[in-house]
């Protein structure tokens, strides 16, 4: 999409996140509509656009401390995330961990992992598949819509079982 930006919107992405570093949005819809109504930019553009700034704004960040930021309140689930953290990071240095303002991603040549606290009480385990069926406990992906395919709600470290290992790595060989 990137490769095509400049000939569909007239601006290139840098000159599309400069242009979004002058707004004072917070959100990601507003982004969208600013772009989508202010500037006619189509729905998959304005999202391409959007998704590239605020990872670039979330990228200035110290990575520590956004994922310290995500915890906050939350403190008795990062026992959790420490673990599915060097359970997947094992799994190869071809790893890219990905901090964002709420959750954490993991690719390689594509996402096939995010970890979420989604409440104080729960992390949100998104896995994506190429085709897996749905199960009790692997459920479809929920709040994650598209960016995964199935979800894994975790409340306790001892969730984090060899069965659940096994999908993380299904996961990640097939981003490969």
């Amino acid at each position: 999409m990137e490769q095509n930006l400049k000939e569909k919107t007239g601006k290139t992405l840098d000159d599309w996140k400069i242009l979004l570093s002058k707004q004072s949005f917070s959100k990601h819809g507003e982004y969208m509509i600013f772009l989508k109504k202010g500037h006619g930019i189509t729905h998959g553009f304005a999202n391409f656009i959007t998704l590239k700034f605020r990872e670039a704004d979330a990228g200035s960040a110290n990575p520590v401390d956004l994922i310290g930021n995500q915890y906050k309140g939350k403190e008795t689930l990062t026992p959790i995330f420490d673990k599915l953290h060097a359970a997947i990071t094992k799994l190869g240095t071809d790893i890219e961990v990905a901090p964002k303002k709420s959750a954490v991603s993991m690719r390689v040549k594509r996402q096939f992992a995010l970890i979420q606290p989604s409440t104080k009480k729960r992390i949100d385990l998104g896995l994506k598949f190429n085709d897996k069926p749905h199960g009790e406990r692997l459920e479809t992906s929920g709040p994650f819509g598209t960016m995964c395919t199935h979800r894994v709600q975790l409340t306790d470290i001892e969730q984090i079982d060899d069965e659940l290992l096994a999908w993380i790595k299904e996961a990640y060989e097939q981003a490969k």
